[in-house]
């Protein structure tokens, strides 16, 4: 914790906040006496306080909404009730409750996650970028909205995705969530019924395909080397039809994956990055 960030600020801040996890003397160093409850909790009964609240809720998606609520506000114990119990909360913060998130995304949106690259932004993908405020991205999962587990195009909708993966990508393989990025490239949606819902929250327009589709993800691919150099991209949830041609494209650029559709190693990935790419099947 930096000496810099003390006091609200750090209550504010979902990497720093332990709440009342914080002991009396760390109380006293970061100035946040007065700003919690004198009384000190430690991880375990956190969770334990947790693990109750959740079971008092009548669905999956009021769980759901609870622990997003808890991830902005308190990463380090949004990852420790994971995997206090992964088989009771994987479920929650991932398939299958995330699919009726992402369907149900525009009438239960709260707090905003991630970044949302639209492609009327393009010529300024990097500048877009550059308004995350982390600058050592590893892993960016990054979605279009087309193919969103069995339910199809649910446009803008669809960042659940991306969020959820990465959630497991920190809970399960212990990256740091200051390295992970979840991307929505809005491109459109065919979906009729969102583009007549006035809550709808994504470009309001058909799919943009062909050239203009091509050249909006080569410049978010040309646009992430330029910004995070060491970061790897997980194409998730495109249609068929436009995942085979992204791995085909980009596979001997830049470190990238598709659950189903595997890229190989750029050759100018040293050895050591291997676990990133395993042998090209598309």
């Amino acid at each position: 914790m930096s000496l810099q960030t003390h006091g609200y600020d750090v209550l504010h801040n979902p990497r720093l906040n332990h709440g009342t996890a914080f002991t009396l003397e760390e109380r006293k160093a970061w100035r946040i006496e007065g700003l919690l409850p004198p009384g000190v909790s430690s991880l375990e009964l956190q969770i334990a306080r947790t693990h109750a609240e959740l079971s008092h809720l009548d669905s999956d998606l009021q769980r759901y909404l609870f622990l997003s609520d808890m991830q902005a506000r308190n990463e380090t114990l949004f990852y420790a009730l994971l995997m206090s119990d992964p088989a009771a909360y994987m479920p929650i913060v991932y398939t299958p409750t995330v699919g009726e998130a992402c369907q149900k995304f525009d009438q239960i949106f709260r707090a905003t996650r991630g970044l949302y690259i639209p492609i009327d932004a393009r010529g300024r993908v990097r500048e877009l970028l550059g308004n995350w405020p982390e600058t050592d991205v590893r892993f960016i999962v990054g979605t279009d909205g087309e193919r969103i587990l069995g339910l199809g195009d649910l446009g803008v909708g669809g960042m659940g995705i991306p969020i959820g993966k990465l959630a497991l990508y920190t809970a399960c393989a212990g990256v740091p969530p200051i390295h992970c990025l979840p991307v929505m490239l809005d491109v459109g949606t065919n979906n009729q019924t969102l583009l007549e819902d006035p809550l709808y929250l994504g470009l309001r327009r058909e799919r943009v395909r062909g050239a203009d589709y091509d050249a909006f993800l080569d410049e978010f691919v040309t646009a992430v080397q330029d910004a995070y150099p060491k970061c790897c991209i997980q194409w998730e949830d495109f249609a068929n039809f436009n995942a085979v041609p992204l791995l085909a494209r980009y596979k001997d650029q830049i470190c990238t994956y598709n659950d189903d559709i595997q890229a190989r190693r750029p050759s100018h990935w040293p050895a050591s990055m291997a676990h990133c790419a395993s042998p090209d099947r598309s």
